[in-house]
This record gives structure tokens, C-alpha cells and sequence, in this order.
């Protein structure tokens, strides 16, 4: 009898039984999450509350009825805790219904109604989690804008800012200054009698607002302060607008009910903006593009009604068909203290707006309100449009103008909280879209459209089909020249390619927020070519292995060993592409990394791990001769 030492040594090209159950169990919820791309998608049409919130269910039956009596085919119609979704059979129907829901609801309160795809994976399917791939507005149709922030704007306002900044501060330190006022570029100009107290302001500023760079001077009789924006500050500024006008869009985005939006920064200014399935591209761009802020201002009563000349301190502003009022230059509240906007009707049945203001707003309004019993208060709309010429057959813009309107100057007739109405003359439709810019926020700095695109659903399926082709036609180039070059492993290279096509899919499809374009696509049919370059790469030194003169059980267990480094060096390089790829690109770049850099993992995994499985259960632990490769 002999007692050893040594550990138990498992055959080579063989896995544990474990390994194989969690290579089929991953296998098998591939299969799982990407089995709803088979079952494609339905035109459908969705209905929001104000707000986006919950439709009442007597609306949605009152719809229901008025689709099914104007005799368009609906495949079906769902209500789940007031979402309302409305399936058609083919894009007719949709557009058909979506004019009859729009007119429908005109009258009804401010619903939000939104052409769709919806996802037709059945509802076991959906319980697990399982969603198929979002496509992008090349793939799906719909709309798409680039918009431009304009940064003299931006930078303007808080050159104001820090203007009536100033003056609070000096006044607060009892420092009398002669003015403050704007200077050159991003400069301003603050201007006193005596040289000690300019020092003493200087010192107050520089305290105060150390981002700021500061010096002296003197002009005739006067002192002078000249205040710069230092050019990190300037970007600071710039970048603060842009995301600030982003997330304004977003909400007026939400507004529209869109599914799946696409809004992105693009440069250092512009603003990327892809609305899948919005066929109403007028619709979206008078939304999108709206710059109203509104301002509650005290009437100059001294004025009258159409004055000839604004007294000091006022300016003359026009009511749509009303005339002139003369209107006091202090605000009473400023638009950004707004926190909700909602149509309603008033005795009259005219539309009103019912505005909400957050705490600060709403103290200053009581404050204001209480000494103007009686006294008009306007509410005065501010709009900036782009000023556009052509030049070279192409609408270029050369500037801005500021508009400015009363949307009503009714009388104060008690004092004012947080929560109040504005009424005017106005449509219903006026009324909802001017409550939807209210409550979704005013843009920072006006943003401007330098380029709009339009996506037919036509051209997207196209798209599709094309894609759909050009990877499948890859796919099959791929797998006759692996089966004929490498025989029985190249079955297995097959195997492994199929799975990893089902990986990618499955991957895309569980990602929040993944979006397949039509890059995208094009980065799926690059990586199934790569695919295969890992088994090349182990069947060519399995191959230089058995010319050698290694036992192929042996030959199979260091061509896979060492080519893995070689493998991997390979694939890192391509995956730090990829990264570097969607960190500095968007659009369409973005959407190819996506694609490569999932595809270039699945490919390792399923050409390293799951082809020497399936190897291992063909050859492991046996005595071999000869293999077919």
C-alpha cells in the first residue's frame, strides 16, 4: 500500500461539472432577454394628464369609443394606473388617430398625446424584466435639432447680476458710488467722488467676489473700479448655461410626452436634440425653442393708457389689443420663483392660467401686493428670437431681438400669496403652451436651431432591413469559412459566434438608457468579423502544436494557453478604443463604441471560455488520436 502527497489532478481539457451548469444558465439568459427583439413593435399612440400624470379613466373610455366609431382598426387598448396606450396595426391608423385624440381633447384640459412604438413582448416576458433594444431616430424616424446657445446672452445676464450685486454691497457697507455700470466685453465699471472711498470699495469687491479680478483707475474727476470676468470664470458661465438650458429641455421634452429622447451636450455650445417617433416637428421646434420668461410688474398709473413717452424709471410695452402701458422697470417677481402652471377657465369659460410660486416668490409677492390694493400689477411675457439672413443660399443668424409683451395688467384686488391665476386673451391653445414653457422653466440664455432633420418611419424601417442584412450576410460569410478552414472546431467557432450575437443583443437590451443607431449596427457587423479572430488565433497554434509532434490533447491545451495573451493584448487595445471613442465622441460616434466595446467583451468571453467548453465536452478526458481541424 502507497500513501501520496499530491493533490488530485483533474484531466486536462476538462471543466468542473459546476463551470458547464453556469455556462448554459448564462447562455440560457441571453436567450431570455434577448428573445423580445423577436417580436418586434406596434404603432401605438400614448395619452398623458397634465403634466404627464394620470389620465381618469372616463377619458380614456370616452377616447376608446371615439376611435372605435370612426372606424379605426385598434389592436388593442391598455389603461394601467392612468397610462393610456392605444395599439394599431399599421401607421395609417396611428396618424388617423392621433388627429381625432388631438382634436378630441382640445377642450378637455391640457393633455399631452405622442405617436409611439410600443414593444410587442408579451406580458410574461415583460415580468422578467425583458425589453427589447431601444433604437435611435436613424432607425426609428422622428425628429432631430441642433440648437446653439447664444453666450453673449449668458454672459450679459450675469454681468446684471453681478452689477445689482454690487450696488447691494456697497450700499450695505454705506459706500456712495457715482454708478455701476456695464463696460467693455465682460467687464463693468464701478465710479465714486473720492479716492478713499473707491479703495475701500475695491477691497469690499475683492472680499466679496474673489473670482473676480479688479483695478484701479481715475477718469477726469471720478474713481473707477473696472471689474473683469477672468476667462475661467467666463467658461464656468458658459458651461453653466448650456446644462441649465439641457435640463430645461428636458422638461419641455417630458412635456411632450416623447419616448426615449435623446438630449445631449455637442461642443462647447450646442445642445443635440433627437425626438424618436415626433412626426409634428412644428409642434416640437414652437415648444423646444419658446425663450418666455415672465415678470410681474407694477403699473405707472401717471401713465394712463397709451402714453406718448414713458416716464423715468418706466417703459412703454404693448396688450395685444389693448395698446401701451407704461410699466415700472422694478419686478415684483421674476419667473424663475414659478414652480407650477395650469389652463383652467374662469366665469367667463376663457382660458386662465393658474400659477404657483415657491416660498421666496410667494412671501415678495404678498409683500408687494399688500401695499397695491387696487393699483394694476401687468404681467409682462418676455420672448428673444433669432434674427436670420441668407447668405450663400443658407439661413444664417446675425443677431437677436428682445420682444416683450403684457399678457394682462388686471388690478390687485387683495394681497397675493404663493398661489394666484392669469387671465388674457388667449386660445386654448396659447394657454397650453404657455403654461407648459411656465412650468417647465424658462431657458437660461436663448438657444437657437442651426439644424433640423427630419426621419421617416419609412426610411427607418428601411434602415433596418438594411442592417438586418448586411449582419446577417456577415454572419454567414463568417460561418461557411469557418466550418470549411477548420472542419469540427470550426462548428465550434460557429457555436461560440452565434452566442456571442445573442450576448450583444441581450447586453444592449438590458442597459438603461443603450440605444441602437445605425452605427451601432455597423459596430455589431465589425465585431462578429472580430469575433472569430480569438479562435483563429487558437486553432492556427493548435495547429503549429500537431506539426510539432504534440499529442493533440496536449496540442488543445497549450493552444489555448498560449495564444491567450495574445488574445487579450489584442482585444484591451480595441477596448480602450472604444472607451476613448464614446468618451470624446456623440451622436454617431457614441453609438459605435457602444456597440464595439460589448461586442469586443461577449467575443472573449464566448470565443476563450465558451468554445473551450464545448472542446472540452468533445475531447477532455479522453484518449485522442486524432482531431479534426
Amino acid at each position: 500500500m502507497m500513501l501520496s502527497n499530491q493533490p488530485h489532478m483533474r484531466p486536462i481539457n476538462t471543466y468542473p461539472g459546476w463551470a458547464y451548469v453556469l455556462l448554459a444558465l448564462v447562455l440560457a439568459l441571453g436567450i431570455l432577454y434577448a428573445l423580445p427583439n423577436t417580436y418586434g413593435e406596434d404603432p401605438a399612440l400614448q395619452v398623458s394628464g397634465e403634466k404627464g400624470g394620470p389620465v381618469q379613466e372616463s377619458v380614456y373610455e370616452q377616447i376608446k369609443e371615439a376611435i372605435e366609431a370612426n372606424q379605426i382598426a385598434l389592436k388593442e387598448a391598455t389603461f394601467e394606473e392612468g397610462r393610456v396606450l392605444f395599439r394599431f396595426n399599421d401607421p395609417e391608423s396611428q396618424f388617423k388617430a392621433k388627429d381625432l385624440v388631438t382634436s378630441f381633447l382640445e377642450d378637455k384640459g391640457d393633455y399631452g398625446v405622442a405617436l409611439n412604438l410600443a414593444p410587442a413582448t408579451p406580458e410574461w416576458l415583460k415580468g422578467l424584466g425583458g425589453d427589447p433594444l431601444k433604437l435611435g431616430l436613424d432607425l426609428r424616424g422622428g425628429v432631430h435639432f441642433l440648437m446653439e446657445v447664444d453666450m453673449d446672452t449668458a454672459i450679459g445676464k450675469k454681468v446684471e447680476q453681478y452689477i445689482a450685486d454690487f450696488k447691494t454691497t456697497l450700499r450695505e457697507k454705506k459706500l456712495r458710488y457715482a454708478s455701476v455700470i456695464k463696460g467693455p466685453d465682460a467687464s463693468m465699471i464701478a465710479r465714486f467722488r473720492t479716492e478713499e472711498v473707491r479703495d475701500s470699495a475695491e477691497g469690499a469687491i475683492r472680499t466679496t467676489y474673489g473670482e473676480l479680478d479688479t483695478r484701479s483707475r481715475e477718469t477726469g474727476d471720478l474713481y473707477e473700479i473696472v471689474i473683469t470676468i477672468p476667462d475661467v470664470k467666463i467658461k464656468e458661465i458658459k458651461d453653466y448655461a448650456v446644462k441649465q438650458n439641457i435640463a430645461t429641455l428636458r422638461n419641455r421634452i417630458n412635456e411632450l410626452g416623447v419616448a426615449e429622447p435623446l438630449i445631449q451636450q455637442q461642443g462647447a455650445e450646442r445642445i443635440l436634440i433627437q425626438l424618436p417617433g415626433v412626426q409634428d416637428s412644428a409642434q416640437a421646434k414652437r415648444i423646444l425653442g419658446a425663450t418666455a420668461t415672465i415678470e410681474f410688474r407694477l403699473v405707472n398709473e401717471s401713465a394712463g393708457l397709451n402714453p406718448r413717452r414713458a416716464p423715468a424709471g418706466s417703459e412703454l410695452i404693448e396688450e395685444k389689443d389693448r395698446g401701451f402701458w407704461a410699466i415700472k422697470k422694478s419686478n415684483v417677481i421674476e419667473g424663475t420663483h414659478l414652480t407650477d402652471a395650469t389652463v383652467g377657465f374662469d366665469e367667463r369659460s376663457m382660458p386662465q392660467i393658474n400659477v404657483k410660486l415657491d416660498g421666496e416668490g410667494g412671501s415678495k409677492m404678498l409683500v408687494m401686493t399688500s401695499k397695491n390694493i387696487n393699483k394694476p400689477m401687468a404681467i409682462v411675457m418676455t420672448e428673444t428670437k433669432g434674427v436670420y439672413e441668407t447668405v450663400d443660399g443658407e439661413q444664417v443668424r446675425t443677431g437677436s431681438k428682445v420682444i416683450k409683451s403684457v399678457v394682462s395688467a388686471p388690478n390687485i384686488g387683495s394681497a397675493l400669496g404663493s398661489s394666484f391665476r392669469i387671465t388674457g386673451q388667449f386660445s386654448p391653445q396659447e394657454a397650453h403652451e404657455l403654461a407648459l414653457i411656465l412650468r417647465s422653466g424658462s431657458l437660461i440664455a436663448p438657444a437657437y436651431f442651426v439644424e433640423e432633420r427630419t426621419v421617416g418611419p419609412s426610411l427607418g424601417k428601411q434602415n433596418i432591413e438594411l442592417g438586418k442584412t448586411s449582419i446577417l450576410v456577415g454572419f454567414i460569410a463568417v460561418l461557411i469559412f469557418m466550418l470549411v478552414y477548420y472542419r469540427v472546431f470550426g462548428i465550434v467557432a460557429n457555436i461560440a459566434l452565434m452566442s456571442n450575437l445573442v450576448f450583444i443583443i441581450a447586453v444592449m437590451s438590458l442597459i438603461p438608457g443603450a440605444t441602437l443607431t445605425l452605427p451601432g449596427i455597423a459596430g455589431i457587423v465589425l465585431t462578429v468579423g472580430m469575433a472569430v479572430d480569438a479562435n483563429v488565433l487558437i486553432f492556427e497554434r493548435i495547429r503549429e502544436e500537431l506539426r510539432e509532434g504534440t499529442n493533440p490533447a496536449q496540442a488543445i491545451h497549450n493552444g489555448y494557453d498560449k495564444a491567450f495573451s495574445t488574445i487579450a493584448d489584442a482585444n484591451v487595445t480595441t477596448l480602450i478604443a472604444a472607451l476613448v471613442l464614446f468618451a470624446i465622441g456623440s451622436g454617431p460616434v457614441a453609438g459605435f463604441a457602444v456597440t464595439l466595446f460589448i461586442g469586443i467583451l461577449t467575443s472573449m468571453f464566448t470565443a476563450i471560455i465558451g468554445s473551450r467548453a464545448i472542446v472540452n465536452l468533445i475531447y477532455g478526458g479522453k484518449q485522442i488520436k486524432k482531431i479534426s481541424i
